[in-house]
């Protein structure tokens, strides 16, 4: 397929355009999100489809080193700014399209600059607002009690008013963590201690939700079960400092408020039916296509996806605990991914894990454990949490290996006589 890529000097010349292509794309996908065995994994299958078997590959998380062979030289390719998620998914769809040789090397990196340079779908505003439902709908599953939803569609917004914020003032953004955990605990908690709401943790959990690095403690773990302990224990570190700023301002605002430690405790007020599960989910996932500027060919797919892998991991949750339910949850997402990606015009499996892994993993449940142990709850806490992360994270691993598995061909569909 790659006839039409005219080497510059060589298969092995620095100027090789292969190389040049590894690299770049490595690089969006790493600034996508998409952890470190993955990516190797998806450019040792496009150096073979580029003519390129022996190609070797590092990638840490702030960038990553390419050689098309033992003896080629190593290229160093820094990553760029963070991805918004419909570009992931267009990179992803490149990568695709290469490794089936549909797709011109030249084009792809043609492609790929159009990709970095295309705006968002609609204004970081609407995006931003997509967080309000996000609150509300977890918040709905969470603790369905109407002032403590109320009391997250409030916080919401001002989780709103502080992304945004924080967006126009750079310099501000390492702050956001701990401003965002106290203001919104801030009200939660004087709404609990003038005993207008019970079970303040689960509402204040909702709301940040969308916030907390669920996400990428769960994605650290897994690298590191998979051998990539460099990249694993620095996402672990950033994200656990980001949690220790969430948990720091809730506890400041519990001081602030008054409010003892015994207040924090994972308590559900109120048990919700059936379709005030389903109503909370669907909201949920709509915030979620807004705010991820999910590509809208694919919508649907995220949406029956999401809702397959809520089938299983809420009862399993519930009857199991977070860690048996985050397995599941996990396990299943991706199998359902990696089933509709091989339908006819399927998107990526990526395209259709990724979302409804932030549904099962942004720490609603398995976080709400990790919460309780900065408050002073027992080593009970810790180990329900730590034990919930672990479920996901082996989960995850067990996903990825779904999702190589090969698309069934007609050949291999057909019974034997």
């Amino acid at each position: 397929m790659f006839s039409t890529f005219p080497p510059d000097g060589g298969p092995d010349s620095p100027a090789d355009p292969r190389r040049r292509l590894l690299l770049e794309l490595g690089a969006a996908l790493l600034s996508g999100g998409l952890p470190v065995h993955d990516v190797e994994e998806e450019l040792r299958g496009l150096g073979r489809a580029l003519g390129a078997p022996d190609v070797r590959v590092a990638a840490f998380t702030t960038g990553l080193f390419v050689a098309l062979g033992a003896d080629d030289a190593t290229v160093l390719e820094p990553t760029g700014p963070a991805l918004r998620f419909e570009q992931t998914a267009d990179i992803l769809d490149v990568v695709h399209r290469l490794r089936a040789g549909t797709l011109d090397g030249h084009q792809a990196l043609c492609d790929l600059d159009a990709i970095r340079r295309a705006p968002a779908r609609w204004p970081t505003w609407v995006a931003d607002l997509g967080m309000l439902p996000v609150g509300v709908g977890l918040c709905l599953f969470l603790q369905p009690v109407a002032v403590n939803v109320l009391a997250a569609a409030i916080g919401s917004l001002i989780v709103v008013g502080l992304t945004m914020t924080a967006r126009r003032l750079p310099l501000l953004r390492p702050l956001l963590p701990v401003t965002a955990g106290f203001l919104v605990s801030v009200l939660v908690l004087g709404a609990a201690r003038a005993s207008l709401l019970d079970g303040p943790l689960r509402t204040i959990v909702a709301t940040l939700a969308i916030l907390l690095p669920g996400a990428l403690l769960v994605t650290g773990l897994s690298e590191i079960a998979a051998g990539a302990a460099s990249a694993g224990t620095a996402r672990l570190v950033s994200g656990s400092v980001q949690l220790a700023l969430f948990l720091a301002g809730v506890v400041s605002a519990a001081a602030a408020t008054g409010v003892p430690a015994s207040a924090l405790a994972n308590t559900r007020v109120a048990t919700p039916s059936w379709w005030v599960i389903c109503l909370g989910l669907a909201l949920a996932v709509a915030g979620l296509v807004i705010n991820i500027n999910a590509p809208p060919p694919a919508i649907p797919w995220i949406v029956a996806v999401i809702a397959v892998t809520a089938a299983v991991a809420v009862p399993v949750t519930s009857a199991n605990g977070a860690a048996l339910g985050g397995l599941a949850g996990a396990i299943t997402a991706a199998a359902a991914a990696t089933v509709a990606h091989w339908l006819p015009h399927g998107p990526s499996w990526q395209v259709l894990y990724l979302p409804a892994f932030w549904v099962v993993v942004p720490g609603s449940l398995g976080l709400l454990n990790t919460a309780q142990i900065e408050v002073g709850n027992g080593a009970h806490a810790v180990l329900a949490a730590v034990s919930a992360l672990f479920g996901v994270s082996v989960g995850t691993l067990i996903g990825s290996v779904i999702s190589r598995i090969p698309r069934p061909t007609a050949a291999l569909l057909r019974p034997r006589s």
